[in-house]
This record gives C-alpha cells, sequence and structure tokens, in this order.
C-alpha cells in the first residue's frame, strides 16, 4: 500500500475543519450532527473519525487553531521594542486571522464571526471548552500585557493605570469587532483600526487644565 504523505494528511485535516466550520456557523453546535459534518466535507465516516472522534473534539481544534493564531500574533509583538501601536496591532492580528479564514462563507457571508459567537454561547454549557477557552485567553491577555508594559516602559502609555485593565479592554475591543460582524455583516478591520486611533487621540482635558494652571 502506497504511503500517504504529511501533506495529504494535513490538507485531509484542514477539509475536515472547514467543513465542520461552515456546519456550526450554519446551524450551531446542537443542531449540527457528525452526519451533516460528512456530508459537507463529502468523506466517509472512516475518513473523518480518523483524525477526530466526535463534535467535541472537532470544536476543540477549532478554538485551539484560532486561539494559538491570535496569540502567535500578539506574543510577536511582545517582543518588539516599542511595540507597535495598540491601533495597528490589534488590525494588524485580527486581519492576518480574518484573511486566513476569508474563503468559509456561509450563504455568501464570512462564516468565522459567526463561528466565534457560536463557541462562545458553547461555552455557557459546556464546561471542557469553557476552560479551553479561558486558558487560550488567559494567554493572549497575558501577551497583551506585557506589551502593555512595554508600552509603558517606552514612555508611550501612562503608567497609573493597570497594565491588566488595558490587556483586557483591547481584549474587549477586538471580541466585540468579530460579534458585530456576526451580527450586523462584514466590515473591514480597518474600522477598528480608524476607531482606536480617534479613541487614542482624545485628550484628558483634566491633565491639559492642570498644565495651564501651572504654567500660568
Amino acid at each position: 500500500m502506497a504511503r500517504v504523505s504529511q501533506e495529504h494528511l494535513d490538507a485531509r485535516r484542514r477539509q475536515i475543519l472547514d467543513g465542520a466550520a461552515r456546519c456550526f456557523a450554519r446551524n450551531g453546535f446542537h443542531a449540527t450532527s457528525m452526519q451533516d459534518v460528512l456530508k459537507e466535507v463529502d468523506l466517509s465516516a472512516g475518513a473523518v473519525y480518523r483524525y477526530f472522534s466526535g463534535k467535541d473534539e472537532l470544536i476543540a481544534a477549532i478554538v485551539i487553531e484560532v486561539l494559538g493564531q491570535v496569540h502567535e500574533g500578539f506574543e510577536e509583538a511582545a517582543h518588539s521594542i516599542p511595540p507597535t501601536s495598540p491601533d495597528l496591532l490589534v488590525t494588524t492580528v485580527l486581519g492576518r486571522v480574518l484573511a486566513s479564514r476569508e474563503a468559509l462563507t456561509v450563504d455568501g457571508r464570512p462564516a468565522f464571526p459567526r463561528l466565534v459567537v457560536q463557541v462562545w454561547t458553547e461555552t455557557l454549557r459546556n464546561d471542557e471548552l469553557a476552560a479551553l477557552l479561558r486558558e487560550g485567553y488567559g494567554a493572549v491577555q497575558d501577551a497583551w500585557t506585557r506589551i502593555v508594559e512595554a508600552y509603558q516602559d517606552a514612555g508611550m502609555m501612562r503608567s497609573d493605570v493597570s497594565p491588566d485593565h488595558v490587556a483586557r479592554t483591547m481584549m474587549s475591543a477586538a471580541m466585540g469587532f468579530l460579534a458585530q460582524q456576526a451580527l450586523f455583516g462584514p466590515m473591514p478591520a480597518d474600522v477598528l483600526r480608524d476607531g482606536l486611533r480617534a479613541l487614542m487621540s482624545v485628550q484628558d482635558h483634566s491633565s491639559v487644565n492642570l498644565l495651564e494652571t501651572r504654567s500660568n
């Protein structure tokens, strides 16, 4: 029997993950059966079960892959001195994730944002998935915290704010942007970039007034 190449195995695994993602985004986890996945990817049960034992393992694999990509992007930025500004950093990483999954569509619309919302909903009843998500988001939050500390060390950000609070806020901005895409339709990552850039330009009038008072 001819040996199957690693490239073939990787491509088949990718085919299954993408097909499952489309099914989950279209109908949700509970309404999707493994038979639906088999039909979507046009493979036999044996071919699919060779890679994944069932729906839960498919969901976990999708979550691990996405969070790993997000973490990798921010981890790379955490080692830059000084790191890229927040507006460009979030947009670059999020744009890269969206671009890598732009071929995944449901009814002509991007499937990935809808899939993300499905995952968040599933964590309310699936403790194992919730733990997996907490671990993944914890790693992203840790990377963001170190990025904020680098901003502060470089004098790019005020130092009297907790890095953890800033990290959570930036994560919320990215998560909210994905939720809007799922609810209202696709929009370019530049929208998030421009919004963050505008917010970053807002002056603290109390500080400005204090400086003016001191100068007088």
